[in-house]
């Protein structure tokens, strides 16, 4: 079984919902284009990091972005992981992800689950604590958001469920993108898993970043690298490959859990 995915790397515009949200129709639609079965965003694409202005930015309820992504998957027949947006929740805001398939249906959402106190999360987010496991184009996944991956315990705790692909949409600065490499491609491994990773390019008033976007095989390696562009990169995954990686290192199997403490 294969599937092809979109990587929607953009330069995200600070604290301008209305301009991020005419770039991932575009996005979208060029992933249609290239026969993607899903497309995946970045993180926070909404607002980007502007915190301070949630209140008047945040998205209600997560209701225009989860109307936008409806609207998208039904037009072009894509399932989409919505990278995540800023979304109000009474007087509290999330970092939340939306997952719609090709029919519209919302398939699951998460709420970043660790917050990354460098980049003030901490004093203007609440932490999610519920996983988000799916079947999306056929294929069971799960989605993170950013600095869940340097949370190992975390992720193997959601892919043991038996995942085949994790998703994580993420706002990663360029400063940091050699780590982002290395533990995209240990997540892989451990866990048996293709990796999709979308990150995005530009910069905002307190970073720089850009883009690598990535999706990574079982064993490690790199099948796509987006680059430091803004655009679509589609990749195709074999799913087939997975059952060659598992059978003779069967690592859920051996696991001692009761000693995991």
């Amino acid at each position: 079984m294969k599937i092809k995915v979109a990587l929607g790397q953009f330069n995200i515009q600070f604290a301008q919902p209305a301009a991020n949200r005419a770039r991932v129709r575009e996005l979208v639609a060029a992933a249609a284009d290239g026969k993607a079965d899903v497309v995946v965003l970045p993180e926070m694409w909404n607002t980007g990091y502007a915190l301070d202005k949630l209140p008047e930015q945040a998205d209600e309820g997560g209701q225009e972005t989860l109307a936008l992504l409806q609207e998208l998957a039904r037009q072009y027949q894509v399932g989409i992981v919505g990278g995540s947006v800023a979304v109000k929740i009474g007087p509290r805001f999330v970092n939340r992800t939306l997952v719609v398939d090709p029919l519209g249906n919302l398939l699951g959402q998460y709420d970043k689950v660790h917050l990354f106190g460098l980049m003030a999360e901490d004093q203007y987010l609440q932490a999610g604590n519920q996983e988000n496991y799916f079947r999306l184009a056929g294929v069971p996944s799960a989605s993170f958001i950013c600095y869940d991956l340097r949370f190992p315990e975390w992720i193997r705790t959601v892919a043991r469920h038996g995942t085949d692909l994790l998703y994580f949409p993420a706002e990663w600065p360029a400063v940091r993108i050699p780590q982002w490499k290395i533990l995209l491609r240990a997540r892989a491994v451990e866990n048996q898993c293709f990796v999709v990773a979308v990150n995005r390019v530009g910069d905002d008033p307190d970073n720089h970043f850009n883009g690598h976007s990535l999706v990574i095989d079982p064993l490690g390696r790199v099948i796509a690298d987006a680059g430091e562009r803004d655009g679509v990169t589609v990749a195709e995954i074999d799913l087939d490959q997975l059952a060659t990686v598992r059978g003779p290192i069967p690592v859920f199997a051996d696991r001692r859990p009761e000693l995991y403490k």
